[in-house]
């Protein structure tokens, strides 16, 4: 009557590879240099065309400061006020309601 689905990774033989800062700027250098093609460059590199090209955009949109910044949270001082007093307004908020569980399971405890 139903289907019977079954989970299957797109990709179960794909490695995903993470490329340093300094080899995606490098690699930019290169292409930006003119001396090989985008296409023998990537091929030299071992990655794809498409990825020079991603970067050179994120480059050229973020600087290259902020450019390939890697996974993760944000450094503390890149944190806008707003940002800052959100998190620390879910952190007192979260510790108020585990005292109000506390005071009324102390409370039923009292003769």
């Amino acid at each position: 009557m139903g289907k019977q689905m079954e989970k299957v990774q797109a990709n179960p033989g794909r490695v995903r590879t993470r490329h340093t800062k300094e080899f995606k700027l490098e690699a930019l250098r290169l292409l930006e240099l003119g001396q090989k093609s985008a296409t023998d460059l990537a091929l030299d590199l071992g990655i794809k065309r498409s990825q020079l090209h991603k970067w050179q955009l994120q480059l050229k949109t973020k600087g290259t400061e902020n450019a390939f910044r890697g996974p993760g949270a944000k450094p503390l001082s890149e944190y806008s006020e707003i940002e800052r007093l959100k998190r620390e307004l879910k952190r007192v908020t979260e510790e108020r309601d585990i005292l109000k569980k506390a005071a009324a399971y102390f409370a039923k405890e009292l003769p």
